[in-house]
């Protein structure tokens, strides 16, 4: 029997952005901070978060906007949104689900900023829950 690579693939809408993950990713959670809401236009946005050296892109890497340590990207082809990059974590990229081939495979183990969480009800989401940011930043 032979051990398969593990490959998690995505990108773009278009196709003009696309990406390949060699390993499992780290994280995979739901934020509900505002800076989120506002860049995808989404109540909370979904994120699977992997280690810089085991994501690679293939032709586009996309066009990125940001203020301090924060970056995200997307297609300037589509403008699909792509990823959320932080200099305090500079060997990680947090890749937004919905930009996944397969997001059904990487269910959200925790929630961010769930004090920031809409009062409505979108969707039932039963998580722990973070006062704030989920990964700890130097």
């Amino acid at each position: 029997m032979t051990n398969a690579p593990i490959a998690h693939t995505g990108g773009c809408r278009c196709g003009a952005v696309r990406f390949t993950a060699s390993a499992e990713p780290h994280y995979t959670a739901i934020c509900h901070c505002v800076d989120c809401r506002r860049a995808s236009g989404a109540p909370f946005l979904a994120f699977v978060g992997f280690y810089r050296s085991q994501l690679s892109f293939v032709g586009d890497t996309g066009q990125r906007y940001g203020e301090g340590d924060v970056t995200r990207s997307f297609c300037p082809t589509c403008g699909a949104p792509i990823a959320y990059e932080d200099g305090r974590l500079a060997d990680r990229i947090y890749v937004y689900l919905g930009a996944m081939d397969e997001p059904a495979r990487f269910a959200p183990r925790l929630q961010a900023f769930a004090g920031e969480a809409l009062p409505f009800a979108a969707i039932t989401v039963d998580l722990p829950g973070h006062a704030a940011m989920s990964v700890r930043r130097p």
